[in-house]
């Protein structure tokens, strides 16, 4: 009669091929935790909305759920995907992006109304966000150690963002534009660029937006009402001062779950950008500081990811996807408070749409995917620079295998 395998008899390899074939239990746990949260107050927030625009309490959230299927399709297609593909992929899907970029500009040629979609819900600057992740993951790779250089790091990646970037700003889309540049300069560093380098590039975004604020309408007059709400809330804009009513009418526990006020007309888009504010007001402090939570835990655990991820590639996209769902929940919540200018940036997991929920889910399933730790087929192993961690700038340390080597390896 055979015997169970004792994993204290097991090689080493196989013991750990045994142990790494789940994805992160926490993250699993968080992400069913977050988009169950989000859909609950999704309904809570949107059925006065949905009444008086479409003549249905539940037509946005039956779409919702439509989002959150697919979404959910696009997670298991990206936990499953081998890693090592995305180098063959992430240039057709960067010139995807910048198509359909350039495809929001095209349609909205002599229009008046500025919208940044295409058709009624795919909005292309919210698939740019993962899509430029991607891109700059398996670039800054390639790079090696010659990522810091001037000319084959520095200002290559210069041009990628002022393209992107560009584009994101023409839909308009300032919000989308800010965390793109701020994304892209963090997966830098982490990469391996020098610190002055880093800098300079921050110098550089600082000037461009102090620019946009000064010569264009909406810049001045967010910037304008940012400052007068700091000293006088009476000043702040008209969203701003709707959403502070709504978390001070919440005190601690809140008014209960449907009970908002703010919802019926007074806050703007309560379903959408507005909805922490909605959670402030029915589930109180206590609720708002659940949802905090969740994403400090939900960010903990995608650089735990990061830190343990067994290739270079791995530890950019892990840091990019985590960092970029981190700062679109900070910016939200941080401009529902009145402590950043107004930005148009979803919640995740919680905010309605299906560009921004269907994007988020395929990261978080890159992530779930990494969490796995499956190693890299041979047959893709040797075409790129490997990671060495025992670097002195944590796992920046870069060997590039030389073209005699590769050769070799892929005969």
């Amino acid at each position: 009669m055979k015997k169970a395998p004792n994993l204290t008899s097991m090689t080493a390899p196989a013991r750990r091929r045994r142990l790494t074939l789940g994805a992160d239990p926490w993250l699993v746990v968080l992400t069913i935790v977050l988009v169950c949260f989000g859909l609950v107050m999704v309904y809570s927030a949107s059925w006065d909305v949905s009444w008086r625009l479409l003549d249905d309490p539940n037509a946005l959230f039956r779409s919702q759920l439509l989002h959150i299927g697919f979404g959910l399709v696009t997670l298991l297609v990206a936990a499953w995907f081998p890693i090592p593909w995305l180098r063959r992929f992430a240039l057709p899907i960067m010139i995807a992006t910048i198509l359909a970029l350039v495809a929001v500009l095209l349609v909205n040629l002599g229009s008046e109304h500025k919208r940044a979609f295409i058709g009624e819900s795919i909005q292309p600057s919210e698939l740019a966000k993962l899509a430029l992740i991607i891109y700059l993951a398996v670039w800054m790779e390639s790079k090696g150690d010659r990522l810091a250089d001037m000319g084959y790091g520095l200002m290559p990646l210069i041009l990628i963002m002022g393209l992107v970037g560009g584009l994101i700003l023409l839909q308009p889309d300032l919000s989308a534009g800010l965390t793109v540049g701020v994304v892209a300069v963090t997966m830098f560093y982490l990469a391996g660029a020098r610190l002055w380098q880093v800098a300079m590039m921050m110098l550089g975004g600082s000037g461009l937006a102090y620019i946009l604020v000064r010569v264009t309408t909406t810049g001045q007059e967010r910037w304008k009402m940012f400052l007068g709400g700091l000293v006088d809330l009476q000043e702040a804009s008209y969203h701003v001062q709707q959403s502070l009513q709504s978390f001070y009418s919440g005190s601690i526990l809140g008014r209960g779950l449907g009970a908002s006020r703010g919802k019926f007309g007074f806050l703007p888009a309560p379903h959408t950008d507005s909805i922490f504010a909605i959670v402030g007001e029915e589930l109180g402090l206590l609720g708002a500081l659940g949802i905090i939570a969740l994403f400090c835990l939900f960010v903990w655990r995608g650089f735990h990811v990061a830190l343990h991820a067994p290739t270079r590639l791995q530890k950019l996209l892990a840091s990019g996807i985590t960092f970029w769902i981190g700062v679109e929940a900070l910016i939200n919540m941080s401009v529902l408070l009145g402590l950043l200018p107004f930005a148009g940036n979803a919640l995740p997991f919680f905010s309605f749409g299906g560009s921004s929920l269907v994007t988020t889910l395929t990261g978080v399933g890159i992530l779930l995917n990494i969490s796995r730790k499956v190693p890299e087929s041979d047959e893709l192993r040797g075409q790129v620079a490997n990671l060495g961690s025992s670097g002195r700038n944590w796992g920046r340390r870069i060997s590039r295998l030389s073209r005699r080597r590769s050769a070799r390896q892929a005969r």
